[in-house]
């Protein structure tokens, strides 16, 4: 498989809230906020633990496909966006919250649909960075980000093997 991503970067349920946390602290003097709208599926769990952190009782969802599985499983294959459910307005007042910005094609997206809203996102890499408000960890762009619902236990080879 031919693939941009070089390096696995693996992100624990720990690091993940950690995050969210971080992320939360930074918007918190930037509302107050009408409300938060997720971009599923990557932006559910961390906007859960923002709206708690920020007592936040009104969450919508942007439902958007974007990444395509290849025939090994793997969601590395980036196509055509397909919106499943949109929301109305201009996303004034509310928080716009994913897992990262990737190429920005999403965001890119989502953005001129609500230009109005805070996008934050916990990982930000280069190509879609300009695209968000806040963010909490920029990581290269040839990492693949491993977030703890797509992984399971299991022996880590090391970096360097003999």
């Amino acid at each position: 498989m031919n693939t941009p991503y070089r390096k696995d970067f693996p992100i624990s349920w720990e690091e993940l809230h950690r995050d969210a946390r971080a992320l939360s602290w930074r918007l918190l003097d930037r509302g107050p906020w009408k409300g938060i709208i997720a971009i599923t599926r990557g932006g559910l769990v961390p906007a859960a633990i923002i709206a708690r952190e920020l007592d936040i009782r009104l969450i919508d969802t942007v439902c958007v496909v974007s990444y395509q599985e290849s025939d090994s499983g793997e969601q590395d294959n980036q196509g055509q966006l397909n919106f499943l459910k949109k929301v109305d307005g201009d996303g004034e007042g509310f928080l716009l919250i994913d897992d990262l910005v990737d190429t920005g094609k999403t965001a890119r997206a989502v953005r001129e649909m609500l230009p109005k809203a805070h996008f934050a996102t916990i990982y930000a890499k280069p190509a879609g960075r300009p695209l968000v408000d806040t963010f909490i960890t920029e990581v290269s762009q040839d990492t693949w980000i491993r977030f703890p619902w797509d992984m399971e236990f299991q022996f880590a080879k090391p970096l360097v093997s003999r």
